[in-house]
């Protein structure tokens, strides 16, 4: 009980929000890095799952290999990472295991939702007249849209509490007040800085549980 009034009571200290090394610093940084590393990872896989979805072809084969990011762990990759030239781009190393860390869940989420598609509807498409582009921007990409809006909201929840990696190579974020309590044995520390990510985590979660409750309403305005 002592540790946590000790956090509330770190996290309450005004001096700890302020100035580069404070909390809303490190809160931009990483909202900065996760959202880099998820439009990055988004166009990368939305448009490989959208294109293999609409055609029925190859998508089993591109979301095996895309999981098999999640078989290594991101902090293993960023260690290798860093023993390469990658490593002396700055944050290189950390957004590439970020994205081939949320890789996976876009991809497969956006692949399903094409192909849960109603074929019925398509076939209806087709048969008035619609080209491939219509059917996939007007028909199926609209009422796959709740499914490939999960799937960014797991990679963007997964992103906020993978991001705290990037401590461990000198880069910025939340992960640093958590890093920086390990090297002072600060354990109210470690635990507002904890505290903060679960509560980026939550936020984010909220905002895009909204956004797919709002999904199709906008679907519906799109056909």
């Amino acid at each position: 009980m002592n540790t946590l009034t000790d956090a509330w009571d770190w996290l309450a200290d005004a001096s700890h929000w302020a100035g580069e090394d404070g909390i809303w610093h490190r809160l931009l940084q990483h909202f900065v890095l996760t959202v880099v590393c998820l439009v990055v990872s988004c166009l990368i896989a939305l448009p490989v799952a959208l294109v293999l979805g609409h055609l029925g072809k190859g998508g089993a084969l591109a979301v095996n290999i895309s999981n098999i990011g999640r078989a290594v762990p991101t902090f293993a990759v960023l260690v290798l990472l860093l023993l390469t030239p990658v490593g002396k781009w700055g944050e290189g190393p950390t957004v590439v295991a970020l994205v081939l860390f949320a890789v996976p869940p876009l991809l497969t989420n956006a692949y399903v939702g094409m192909r849960e598609v109603d074929r019925s509807i398509v076939r209806a498409a087709r048969g008035m007249g619609m080209t491939g582009r219509q059917v996939m921007f007007h028909v199926e990409l609209p009422l796959s849209l709740p499914i490939v809006l999960t799937g960014v909201r797991i990679a963007a929840v997964q992103l906020v509490a993978t991001a705290t990696i990037a401590a461990l190579a000198g880069g910025g974020g939340l992960g640093r007040i958590i890093a920086a309590g390990f090297n002072l044995a600060s354990t109210p520390q470690v635990l507002a800085g904890a505290v903060l990510v679960a509560l980026f985590a939550l936020v984010v979660e909220g905002v895009f549980e909204v956004a797919e409750r709002l999904a199709p309403r906008w679907a519906r305005d799109v056909r």
